[in-house]
């Protein structure tokens, strides 16, 4: 799970986002430097800790922040401090890994569309895939759902022409790597990769 820090943009506020709602329809409670959002019908949709770099020790950088089980005992601890009862159970599993495509079929509906079948290490995901050159028996990057790209863009489970589909397997251009090809194309890892092991962007 991410959360976001970008002092130069937004200032000293560590936006911790959790459901995506209606800008127009949200609600907030503050509870002194912590604003919890809710939806009109009291979805929690998120937290925003203001004057965040006095209060948790935060990397360096801007943009997306890892959420490490160190970082959450913080957050639960503040939370703690100004009076915020939610549990902040949290999945901290990686979402970028390595996963293995066991099987490729063409999609029914769509000629430019695969489903494939990819063995994550801990759990097999079907997901639908439009790249030319995925196959069976390839080591791929894996975006599962709940994972933010590079792009912002967050992964959710999704249905693509009547099929459903959970995760995204990533091109070099998807993860932000340096010179990607131009071609279209997902990333074919090699053998020195384990499945289900984290992929770490830089």
């Amino acid at each position: 799970m991410d959360v976001f820090y970008n002092p130069n943009g937004i200032g000293d506020v560590l936006l911790i986002p959790l459901k995506d709602g209606n800008r127009y329809e949200m609600e907030s409670t503050n509870y002194d430097n912590v604003t919890r959002i809710t939806s009109a019908d009291g979805e929690l949709l998120g937290y925003n800790i203001f004057q965040a770099s006095q209060v948790l020790d935060l990397p360096n950088g801007n943009g997306p922040i890892r959420l490490s089980e160190d970082l959450l005992e913080k957050i639960r601890k503040l939370f703690r401090e100004k009076g915020i009862k939610d549990p902040l159970d949290f999945d901290l599993t990686p979402k970028f890994v390595v996963g293995y495509v066991t099987t490729k079929e063409s999609h029914e509906n769509a000629d430019k569309l695969s489903v494939c079948q990819v063995d994550v290490g801990t759990e097999k995901l079907q997901i639908v895939c439009g790249a030319p050159n995925v196959d069976a028996n390839q080591k791929v990057v894996v975006a599962k759902v709940g994972a933010t790209m590079p792009s912002g863009m967050k992964i959710k489970d999704s249905e693509l022409r009547g099929v459903p589909s959970n995760g995204m397997i990533c091109s070099q251009k998807e993860l932000g790597i340096p010179n990607a090809p131009k071609e279209k194309g997902i990333y074919v890892l090699d053998d020195s990769y384990n499945v289900g092991e984290e992929f770490k962007l830089s």
